[in-house]
């Protein structure tokens, strides 16, 4: 799993995440955060983004203690995709929630977001012995569901008309999915 260059390895090898590096911050994650197919479901849609701003972001990951940031890369072309985030892990009880996304979109569809979802809850339940992961979706985020499923998350919970949908721009359903840690 999480070697000593921070790196967690699927077993089919098609992708890895990797402690995400300052010089990730590129022009090309800098499109997919202001690429308006890619953030529609995502909280940095609220503001345009620039590198300072993800560079601060990153850096200010990289220094957390509660929460972690990966670069999902693919496999054979070593090529940065798209990002997944672990935190921030509950200081008193063993719970995180995750968020990814993928921004290079001739990889979507393609099972990605899946594996390193499922990549980060297993570190996060072996090394890291949390007891239960949660993410959070839009209910027309149909990827993110299928993803989360695929990966043994389970619906939770349904927040009835909570948030603003950023495709119809009317109330739409908050869903939540959990996984607990079967090894417990």
């Amino acid at each position: 799993m999480l070697c000593n260059k921070g790196m967690i390895s699927s077993s089919n090898g098609r992708i890895y995440i990797r402690t995400i590096e300052p010089s990730d911050c590129s022009d090309v994650y800098l499109g997919w955060l202001n690429d308006e197919r890619v953030n529609r479901f995502l909280e940095t849609r609220w503001e345009a983004q620039s590198l300072s701003k993800i560079r601060v972001f990153v850096e200010n990951i990289r220094n957390s203690t509660h929460s972690y940031l990966f670069a999902i890369i693919a496999h054979p072309e070593e090529k940065h995709i798209g990002n997944i985030k672990l935190g921030p892990i509950h200081p008193h009880y063993p719970h995180a929630d995750i968020s990814y996304f993928i921004g290079d979109r001739s990889c979507w569809g393609k099972g990605y977001a899946t594996e390193a979802i499922m990549l980060i809850t297993e570190w996060a339940f072996t090394d890291l012995n949390l007891h239960k992961i949660h993410a959070g979706v839009f209910d027309e985020n149909i990827g993110s569901i299928k993803a989360l499923q695929k990966a043994g998350f389970m619906q939770e919970a349904c927040y009835r008309e909570s948030i603003i949908s950023p495709v119809t721009g009317k109330y739409c359903n908050h869903l939540i999915f959990g996984k607990i840690n079967p090894y417990q």
